[in-house]
């Protein structure tokens, strides 16, 4: 049988990463939470102050300064954008972790209906007992008009 010390220690452990675990989903859901509400001044203080956003060929931008001058681009260039998150998962190993999730978007471009579908790769890190976007890096599977939809395979015809 397990001792009473060695049992505390492994719930204390697990504990400890439950929490974590916890801390970091809603890193992410308050990432969604600023963009879905506009609140895009919140943004860049989800990031380390060297954190890179990574959205391929729509942009990057590495540190506060450049992530909030591209986020209000980005999401501050549409007049409706609305994302919704799914599947995240992480994995924690010390300061550092990883994780990914799947995103499905409503946009609007140029007065016309856009759907999204992407991957987020994250890596988080902890800095002062919070836990921080490090790296978020967005893959799209397609974006495109609401009129022509998603049948050819891995469209993306970002306007």
């Amino acid at each position: 049988m397990e001792s009473l010390e060695n049992r505390v220690s492994r719930l204390e452990s697990e504990l400890l990463e439950l929490r974590d675990l916890r801390e970091i989903q809603d890193l992410r859901f308050r990432y969604h939470i600023a963009v879905n509400e506009r609140q895009i001044e919140e943004i860049p203080a989800l990031f380390c102050e060297d954190g890179e956003a990574d959205f391929g060929e729509m942009g990057r931008a590495r540190g506060r300064s450049e992530i909030a001058a591209f986020y209000r681009d980005v999401v501050g260039g549409s007049p409706f954008i609305k994302q919704f998150i799914h599947n995240h998962r992480v994995e924690i190993s010390g300061d550092e972790a990883q994780g990914l999730s799947y995103l499905e978007a409503k946009t609007v471009a140029n007065g016309e209906s856009i759907l999204v579908t992407a991957r987020f790769d994250d890596v988080y890190h902890r800095v002062g007992g919070s836990w921080y976007f490090r790296v978020l890096r967005l893959t799209p599977f397609f974006i495109t008009p609401l009129r022509e939809g998603w049948a050819g395979e891995n469209e993306i015809t970002a306007r």
